[in-house]
């Protein structure tokens, strides 16, 4: 449990540094890294920059993947945390469009790419220290924590800009925004006293110990296990999108469009985020005992089935039914995927070539799913003036996903979870 929990710790310190990005996309980069540009166009290229960290995702899936593979998880762990921490510094203290003119955006770009490679490193890495040293049948609970990470930094993310954007307007722009950027220095020190405190996979242990290390582990994946990838990706898609046009595009649509004040849609989404993270584990333990793919696929499901109803209470205006929204997308209907999600990604792979498979699977998704969600949303809100658009491609998202945990290799239900009961790297 020791090590669950310190995969949670540094994953959440990754997740706020990467979190931060995307409220500050919604509420501050339009205005001070685009100031020239229409509110809607400001707008897109503000989003632009948060889907350009994801273009750096699966490099980094890759890079981490081979080297995690190769000379082991701890290490890899240790080098995202501290480049995650170095760029998300910079950030806050990049100077504006006003004061330097075209290098800031450029600038916040380039960080944001760095931000992106080191994230797609994270991921496969923590989830593989939880799953890897979970006990035999508890695999679905441990590894839930470090996907706690991603609702939990997006609630300290969000609490960080909801005490900052209480604040008047002027000093919110002027110094305000730096502030949540600049904490991750210290987060980023205790998230590495902690990682450095646990002892390296006994799955990749074995794999040394058995001269079964891969020269060449991420083509090895991709020669022999290409098809659990891209249905990995696919996988993925729903969840990454709802998450990503929840705690930035919703944001935003919910402060311009229909008129809730910022400090209230941003404390909707803190509140959803709370409830997110104490929902996980819950689905972790159940899908040791119903299965992983059944219970995502439960999520996949209800996340289609959320989308028209939390329109409905966003479109009201109503700061407490925007905050109901939210929740019910992001805290009630995802959590059965999300909590699952490190577990069933992991195990599709066996041990040599786990990091690199389960890695590039999951940061591929996140080109093609929330990359550029909230740019597509603002996209065709903008040639639509409507939510309807949005709810639709939404829709098909979940639909894809609902297709490509079916076809996931493996049994379902009861054989699935008897399965689990027997799985020891």
């Amino acid at each position: 449990m020791t090590v669950a929990v310190a995969s949670l710790i540094g994953t959440t310190v990754e997740y706020y540094d990467f979190f931060i990005f995307g409220t500050a996309a919604a509420l501050v980069f339009p205005k001070l890294f685009f100031p020239a540009a229409t509110p809607l166009t400001g707008t897109l290229l503000s989003f632009a920059t948060l889907g350009v960290g994801f273009l750096a995702r699966p490099l980094g899936g890759v890079v981490f993947g081979h080297f995690g593979d190769r000379v082991g998880r701890k290490k890899m762990l240790v080098i995202t945390l501290l480049g995650m921490g170095l760029a998300t510094v910079l950030i806050g203290l990049l100077p504006t469009y006003a004061a330097i003119g075209v290098a800031a955006p450029v600038l916040l770009t380039v960080l944001r790419l760095v931000q992106g490679f080191m994230v797609g490193g994270e991921w496969g890495g923590a989830t593989l220290m939880a799953v890897e040293h979970a006990p035999v049948g508890r695999k679905g609970i441990f590894g839930s924590f470090p996907q706690m990470g991603a609702p939990l930094g997006t609630g300290l993310a969000t609490g960080a800009f909801l005490v900052a954007a209480l604040l008047p307007d002027d000093q919110f722009l002027t110094w305000g925004w730096r502030v949540p950027f600049l904490i991750s220095a210290l987060l980023v020190v205790i998230g590495l006293a902690i990682r450095l405190t646990v002892e390296e996979s006994p799955a990749f242990q074995a794999a040394r110990d058995e001269d079964a290390v891969q020269a060449l582990p991420i083509a090895t994946a991709f020669r022999y296990h290409w098809k659990p990838i891209l249905l990995i990706a696919g996988t993925f898609v729903s969840q990454g999108v709802l998450a990503y046009l929840c705690m930035s595009y919703f944001i935003t649509y919910g402060s311009k469009v229909v008129g809730i004040p910022r400090v209230e849609a941003l404390a909707g989404m803190l509140v959803a985020a709370v409830i997110a993270t104490l929902a996980y584990p819950v689905f972790g333990w159940l899908s040791d005992y119903w299965g992983r793919k059944t219970v995502y696929l439960l999520g996949a499901v209800l996340m289609g089935a959320s989308v028209f109803p939390a329109l409905a209470l966003i479109n009201s205006g109503n700061s407490l039914l925007f905050m109901l929204a939210i929740t019910l997308m992001f805290g009630i209907a995802m959590p059965p995927a999300a909590g699952v999600t490190g577990p069933l990604f992991s195990m599709v792979f066996p041990k040599e070539v786990r990091y690199s498979g389960a890695s590039v699977g999951y940061t591929i998704s996140q080109i093609v799913g929330p990359a550029f969600a909230p740019t597509i949303a603002t996209a065709i809100f903008g040639a639509t003036h409507s939510s309807t658009g949005v709810g639709l491609y939404m829709v098909v998202v979940c639909a894809i996903s609902i297709l490509s945990v079916a076809l996931l290799p493996g049994p379902w239900g009861r054989r699935e979870a008897e399965l689990q009961q027997q799985e020891v790297h």
